[in-house]
């Protein structure tokens, strides 16, 4: 299962004042966990930014004034956004600035949803905490994410929180790699388990009580509710 965590940062609020994209930030999820891989970029707008949006984001216009435009990137971007699902906190925000974007340059496949799915952390967040605050600041507090490095909104660093609020909520998996410590004792632990024959072990197989099958079916549902739950291609003995 691969999905894409994207957030932008942008010059205003509305595409209909003209207002454009200024950053785009992504990580990779593969399986649940973080794959090393990400899409990060600075565009140039070919316009002012508004003094609220500057506050927010803290990037100004000479800050872009050498960086690449949309055009220039589009093609990389939509490689990496190719058949993944999108992971977007208030969705409807960043595709409605990214499909501007590509209409502004009469784009082949101008729809977001023609390039990757779209799943909406806001709306996930509104239907499991109604009546709650679910901003991402007040869902990395909810869901003890550490956001303490995070002086200003920024896409990438946004996309890294997202990710972990994201898991944090569709089944508290935090995890998102393996340190490469742990890694290599695993595998010394599989090494020297290997000269062991199972058939020589008295195995004691404990089944789940139905307390424990319940807890098991709710956390399956928060995964369902997310995307694919890959529990459900298992056959089960």
């Amino acid at each position: 299962m691969r999905q894409i965590v994207l957030d932008t940062e942008t010059t205003g609020l509305a595409t209909s004042h003209g207002h454009r994209i200024i950053e785009i930030g992504c990580v990779e999820l593969v399986n649940r966990r973080l794959s090393g891989r990400e899409f990060h970029r600075f565009l140039n707008p070919d316009r002012d930014i508004d003094e609220g949006a500057e506050r927010v984001h803290g990037i100004s216009r000479a800050d872009l004034e050498t960086a690449p435009r949309f055009p220039e990137i589009v093609d990389d971007l939509l490689e990496f956004l190719k058949d993944a699902e999108l992971v977007i906190h208030n969705a409807e925000f960043d595709v409605g600035f990214l499909e501007h974007e590509l209409g502004r340059m009469q784009h082949a496949r101008p729809k977001i949803t023609q390039h990757a799915t779209v799943l909406d952390t806001l709306t996930l967040a509104r239907k499991m905490h109604p009546g709650q605050r679910n901003s991402l600041d007040a869902l990395c507090k909810r869901y003890e994410v550490d956001a303490s490095k995070r002086d200003v909104h920024g896409a990438l660093i946004d996309a890294e929180l997202l990710a972990r609020v994201y898991l944090a909520m569709t089944g508290g998996q935090t995890a998102l790699s393996l340190d490469a410590d742990i890694e290599e004792a695993a595998r010394n632990v599989q090494a020297s388990a290997g000269a062991r024959r199972t058939g020589d072990l008295n195995l004691v197989v404990i089944k789940a009580s139905d307390e424990e099958a319940a807890a098991h079916e709710a956390l399956l549902d928060k995964i369902r509710k997310s995307g694919t739950c890959v529990w459900d291609n298992v056959t089960k003995a």
